[in-house]
């Protein structure tokens, strides 16, 4: 059977992996190390010099990584794949190979703060521009578009408001002002989307969070889609021009479609360095490995969850996009018929303080700064991964003082809704 008449399922059980050919042992190893013996000096010349490909030194590959890369590409339907050491990291990556100083890009307005905060103001160290436009009108990406932009990034399904984004249209402007389209895809997972399914060019993914899913194993991940041709001079020099560190070598004349997957290792990890670990990288294997079970048990929660705060005298609103009233509801339906992930948020009647006192009062919710854990989990966005942006951009996140954000897990759900029910209790009294 070709291995793309696989279901999900299988792919995420077996893609990039095989029996160790030494032991036998079935399990993906941990290649704990940093460096890797060459047959002899033309062998090792020829592996600089990017002329064969296999293993030089772990900040560029490791066989435990590679395992990672490409079962991620699989799960995609990508060509190729990078994993870096952060869903950050991997933001950087995707688009070192687009951008020179100077050069553009537009980005969702609803995003991850954390996202808003690197690419509004980290990425000016670099000489890269940004305009933030709301993803809910697609004009308004055509109307942000200049000489210099280089891509069009976008959630989704955004963190933490649970905003479904119409990736169609937007990947249309992308691809006729002859610009890729970027997708993070962390918060629903190739399970529930495959963004190039629906135009996106390149994924990114924070597998920190469901891919991983115990919160155990920081990580990142770029995957190519292999639906863009980068062999553009002009617009993308760092792809189709020579490479003077690699004497004279064309990325896209010597690779191909595989020349944006081959910079993000030979130059992105070599150069900037932030590559994914082995150990962290095993952890994420064995965490994909469950992933359309875990996935399909978190979205029965969170069902169930959000329909009881629906209904809850203390709640102003709920944000989850599978729910009837929400104005995502349908756009979830087209992109994710599975349903759209377990994380969203609700505001709450009396706003910031009864906020704080509620995520004091849980007892089985964790409080902490993460999502797509196994474990449910808590926050007050505004005053912690969004609380480096202005009121504006808080609100414009979906991230305003007054909403409380949940990643629910796997427990119990009737247990969830007795912890929430005696805290809302408690803030509200």
């Amino acid at each position: 059977m070709a291995k793309d008449e696989y279901g999900f399922e299988t792919l995420a059980l077996h893609a990039g992996a095989a029996p160790d050919s030494a032991t036998g042992a079935r399990a993906v190893p941990i290649y704990q190390n940093t460096s890797y013996v060459f047959d002899d000096a033309d062998h090792a010349a020829s592996l600089f010099n990017l002329q064969e490909p296999g293993f030089i030194y772990s900040r560029l590959t490791n066989p435990t990584v590679a395992v990672l890369e490409e079962r991620l590409a699989a799960l995609e339907k990508g060509i190729g794949a990078t994993a870096t050491a952060s869903g950050h990291a991997a933001q950087m990556i995707a688009l070192l190979p687009l951008m020179g100083p100077g050069d553009h890009i537009i980005a969702s307005s609803k995003l991850y703060g954390g996202s808003i905060t690197q690419m509004g103001h980290t990425f000016k160290k670099f000489g890269w521009q940004v305009s933030f436009v709301d993803p809910s009108d697609p004009d308004a990406f055509q109307k942000a578009l200049t000489a210099k932009t280089k891509a069009i990034f976008v959630e989704c399904l955004a963190n933490p408001g649970g905003v479904v984004v119409d990736l169609e249209p937007i990947a249309a402007i992308a691809h006729g002002a002859g610009i890729p389209l970027i997708v993070d895809n962390t918060m629903a997972t190739p399970y529930l989307c495959r963004p190039g399914e629906f135009g996106a060019d390149i994924v990114t993914h924070s597998t920190t969070k469901f891919l991983s899913g115990q919160g155990t194993a920081l990580g990142g991940a770029v995957i190519d889609c292999d639906s863009f041709d980068f062999h553009n001079p002009e617009k993308f020099p760092s792809l189709a021009t020579p490479a003077p560190e690699y004497h004279g070598l064309t990325f896209t004349e010597s690779f191909g479609n595989l020349a944006y997957t081959l910079y993000g290792h030979a130059v992105g990890l070599r150069d900037i360095g932030p590559t994914q670990q082995p150990m962290n990288a095993f952890l994420t294997i064995l965490g994909i490995e469950t992933l359309p079970v875990r996935m399909d048990r978190h979205i029965a929660n969170a069902r169930i969850v959000a329909d009881y705060l629906d209904g809850h005298a203390a709640i102003a609103s709920v944000g989850y996009a599978g729910l009837p009233s929400s104005p995502y509801y349908d756009l979830a339906r087209k992109y994710m018929p599975k349903g759209p992930g377990s994380v969203f948020t609700f505001k709450l009647k009396g706003g910031y303080e009864v906020g704080r006192k509620l995520v004091n009062a849980v007892e089985l919710f964790s409080h902490l700064a993460n999502i797509g854990d196994a474990k449910s989990l808590i926050l007050h966005p505004a005053s912690t991964t969004h609380n480096q942006l202005t009121k504006e951009q808080q609100t414009a996140a979906g991230a305003g003082p007054d909403v409380i954000r949940l990643s629910i897990g796997l427990e119990t759900v009737e247990d969830l809704i007795r912890d929430l029910d005696r805290a809302l209790a408690i803030a509200t009294a």
